[in-house]
């Protein structure tokens, strides 16, 4: 157990960025919300998508938003009206000795480390939005934190996809995969995980071996090999808005494709892994599941800025003390 009251686990939601929302969506699938508020949400998916579940479907047992500190106050200010959130904070750091974990629910990953530095630093369990890091030498940084036995997740919601997953349960009908593709909007650096930890499931962790990315910083088109001799196709186009999440898979004997469409579903799922992690103490899977991630997209980013060379994960030493 990673909280003091399993049945009262007071969070905070610590910063917003340009692109994302999840401050008023994460919030409001703990906490409820306020519709009326809510429509001025200036993500218009977020209302629409809140609006289409039952009243039942909010909230995560044992567990509540109550403290959001945002980059602009006047956001922190409409969140909270919005989500139902009584505290907003003048700092991010005063949620210190307030509450029982940290969200942080921004998507850059070269600004996750300072972020999350004074609440890792204080014994606080934190969840950190995808990507968890896009440099080598954080990434270097938060393994060392978890050697050190600090509690800290990071994952992105494809990894609780239901579409991924029964594709993963009909995998039979593919025979031995051979390619998978998938697609995302915006970058690489800050979607690209997106698409990544869609497939990765898919195959055993721990065994993919190399990365190369042909495209550009609008549009990249990164290929990555598997020992198993699966090869993965990604590709993270900056305005490709109409094919944001399609996933196909090919095999020996078949194909099977399919559209992530249920955002409610695998952000509230994501989220309650969190809150099981904060009540039982155990990890959803593996912390070098994340590593190995955040390597691939690290690999990505290598790989483009230095012509497509091919970038072996071997390359980015992280793993001193895994």
């Amino acid at each position: 157990m990673l909280v003091n009251d399993p049945d009262n686990i007071r969070i905070a939601i610590l910063g917003m960025v340009e692109g994302n929302g999840h401050p008023y969506s994460w919030s409001a699938i703990f906490n409820g919300y306020d519709r009326e508020a809510m429509a001025s949400c200036p993500y218009p998916v977020i209302p629409q998508y809140l609006g289409a579940q039952r009243d039942g479907d909010f909230g995560i047992q044992g567990a509540r938003v109550t403290h959001i500190w945002c980059d602009d106050p006047a956001d922190a200010a409409k969140v909270a009206k919005s989500a139902l959130i009584p505290n907003t904070l003048a700092k991010p750091t005063d949620a210190i000795g307030q509450v029982d974990a940290v969200i942080i629910p921004t998507d850059k990953g070269w600004e996750h480390l300072e972020r999350s530095r004074p609440f890792i630093e204080a014994g606080l369990p934190i969840f950190i939005d995808k990507p968890l890091a896009d440099r080598e030498e954080d990434l270097r940084q938060f393994v060392r934190w978890h050697n050190q036995g600090k509690p800290i997740l990071s994952t992105s919601c494809m990894r609780y996809a239901k579409e991924f997953a029964d594709c993963r349960n009909r995998l039979d009908e593919v025979g031995t995969l051979r390619l998978a593709t998938m697609t995302t909007a915006k970058s690489w650096e800050r979607y690209g995980i997106h698409a990544l930890e869609g497939v990765y499931p898919f195959l055993p962790s721990g065994r993919w071996l190399d990365v190369v990315n042909t495209g550009t910083e609008k549009a990249n088109i990164v290929h990555l090999r598997h020992e198993v001799g699966t090869d993965v196709v990604l590709a993270a186009i900056a305005d490709m808005y109409g094919a944001f999440g399609v996933l196909n898979v090919h095999g020996t004997k078949g194909s099977i494709g399919t559209r992530f469409s249920d955002t409610f579903f695998a952000f509230k799922s994501q989220l309650v892994a969190f809150v099981e992690f904060l009540k039982t103490g155990e990890r959803p899977f593996p912390f070098a599941e994340t590593v190995e991630l955040m390597k691939i997209v690290i690999a990505g980013i290598r790989s483009r800025e230095e012509g497509g060379r091919r970038v072996p994960l071997s390359e980015i030493e992280v793993e001193e003390a895994l």
